[in-house]
């Protein structure tokens, strides 16, 4: 995905509370015709937020701040999945994970009113279910649960889905329409219970498995192990990405990751 350029301009048409944790933003606008579809179900941009107390020339151009400007002054930039991408209805949907008034993204999700400006770039992506396997394993926590949903639309009809989610308690739990055979296990933490543990007690699919493990760090670095070792996922089949790490803003999440600590396939 691209780092630089101005950036694509949205203005929020519409939002609505999903769940308790789940805020949902519908942006469109003319910028919206510059966002290629990549045809990934896990495609994601980068948000851009003005820093709080930097004064930016406006229009606000992303690349000329990132080219111009000490890293300091940069706007605050948050990665988020695309739930769904309609140019036809004119309409981008993003689904925001929200905790209270903690962060940057999730409190601007909460209040966003029709008319709000948010500046994005991208879409990247990397993923999306192949029509040539037997089933389709998606394991992910909320902050997945919007590719995992995108997913499901998408697996040729018929074919066995087997999708688990972590998120805190059943008002968490969101529908999700597939045109596979989707069977759904939710992951509560409020009841003590973890992915790998709910994972490593499922039966698994018979035949040649394709999977999508994206979430907390601490979490895919185990989950990487057993698909890998014990349910022998070849690695070609294995989308396996941390989105985040515990206690720690994107900034420092992105850091340790070029640390060599992040989690890839």
């Amino acid at each position: 995905m691209a780092k630089g350029g101005p950036g694509h301009r949205l203005e929020v048409l519409r939002s609505e509370q999903l769940t308790p944790h789940l805020r949902r933003v519908v942006l469109g606008g003319p910028g919206l015709a510059g966002i290629e579809d990549n045809g990934f179900t896990d495609r994601y941009v980068k948000l851009a937020f003005r820093r709080p107390g930097v004064v930016y020339d406006e229009p606000l151009d992303v690349g000329a701040v990132r080219a111009e400007r000490p890293r300091e002054e940069w706007p605050i930039s948050r990665t988020y999945t695309v739930r769904a991408l309609d140019h036809a209805a004119g309409e981008m949907t993003i689904d925001f994970v929200v905790h209270g008034d903690t962060g940057v993204a999730g409190p601007w999700a909460l209040a966003a009113q029709p008319g709000d400006e948010l500046i994005l770039l991208g879409p990247g992506g990397a993923y999306a279910p192949a029509a040539d396997v037997d089933a389709h394993v998606l394991i992910g926590d909320e902050a997945a649960l919007p590719a995992i949903a995108a997913a499901c639309e998408r697996v040729p009809a018929g074919t066995p889905v087997l999708a688990f989610v972590e998120v805190d308690g059943p008002a968490d739990e969101l529908p999700l329409t597939c045109s596979g055979d989707l069977e759904v296990r939710w992951v509560h933490r409020e009841a003590g219970e973890t992915l790998v543990d709910v994972v490593r007690a499922v039966d698994w699919p018979a035949g040649r498995v394709q999977a999508f493990v994206h979430g907390e760090t601490s979490s895919m670095k185990a989950l990487r192990g057993l698909l890998r070792d014990e349910r022998a996922v070849p690695k070609e089949l294995l989308s396996i990405s941390g989105y985040w790490r515990r206690g720690m803003d994107e900034e420092g999440f992105q850091a340790d990751k070029r640390a060599g600590n992040g989690v890839a396939a």
